[in-house]
């Protein structure tokens, strides 16, 4: 694990009920950070703020969806009003695939289409929209949105709107950098590889069968797949001052492929 001292940082981590979320909001935790954690699974939730009762920071969780522009801002705001008027980091990591599986094209409805949209990019935009603000009155500021190694090939899931939406959020990330540097805030991305995480990653991974399984573990060149902590170390070296002049970047932390 990365060590870097977020120490009375105030952090928001989206989608941090379980899995990658989770273990970026733990990491920041561990590191001293007062973390905001929101998702809508509130029992897997509850288990995040648990697990980070003894660890130096704090995780206080709110059940957001992040879909809805007047939640995210109002969650927003009280991150920002306990936190000394501004969040220091944000990590966009809700989205996903939203349950669904892969199809032909023309069996996916508009309402798939756009769902996965909804949770992949506009959410990050919302975000990054409500927390800029205060960043620009702080002169500073990290934001780090989760994409995959769906945004930046070809998606494991077969689901085109995964795919376009998460390369969009790539795309997204470009151009916050531009546009919020002047003000020291620097926005990156992380994509990560195959990690075994949650209950849609568990299913796509029994999809494969043992020999399926086999061959994409062969792909990778650390021959393992990832796990929550590969991920956060990412996002702690985006958030930390070590990557003061690093911005508008993508890093791939899947173990080679």
């Amino acid at each position: 694990m990365m060590r870097a001292s977020f120490t009375d940082r105030t952090v928001i981590v989206t989608g941090a009920a379980h899995g990658i979320g989770r273990g970026i909001a733990l990491a920041f935790a561990r590191s001293g950070a007062h973390v905001w954690a929101c998702d809508i699974v509130e029992d897997a939730l509850g288990d995040t703020a648990h697990a980070a009762e003894p660890l130096a920071g704090t995780v206080t969780i709110r059940i957001v969806d992040v879909t809805d522009r007047a939640a995210v801002f109002a969650f927003v705001f009280e991150a920002e009003a306990a936190g000394d008027g501004r969040v220091d980091v944000l990590v966009n990591n809700a989205g996903g695939v939203g349950g669904q599986v892969g199809r032909p094209l023309e069996d996916v409805s508009a309402d798939d289409w756009r769902a996965l949209f909804a949770t992949n990019v506009d959410a990050t935009f919302t975000f990054a929209q409500a927390v800029a603000p205060g960043m620009k009155r702080a002169r500073g500021g990290r934001i780090v949105n989760v994409s995959s190694g769906a945004g930046l090939g070809v998606s494991l899931t077969g689901i085109q709107a995964y795919a376009s939406a998460k390369a969009a959020q790539i795309g997204l990330t470009r151009q916050l950098a531009h546009e919020l540097g002047p003000w020291g805030i620097t926005v990156n991305n992380v994509a990560p590889g195959f990690v075994l995480s949650n209950p849609t990653t568990q299913r796509q991974w029994a999809s494969y069968g043992e020999a399926g399984q086999r061959a994409l573990v062969d792909s990778i060149a650390l021959k393992r797949l990832g796990t929550p902590d590969d991920i956060a170390n990412g996002v702690l070296f985006f958030a930390s001052p070590s990557s003061s002049w690093v911005t508008g970047q993508v890093l791939s932390v899947d173990g080679g492929r």
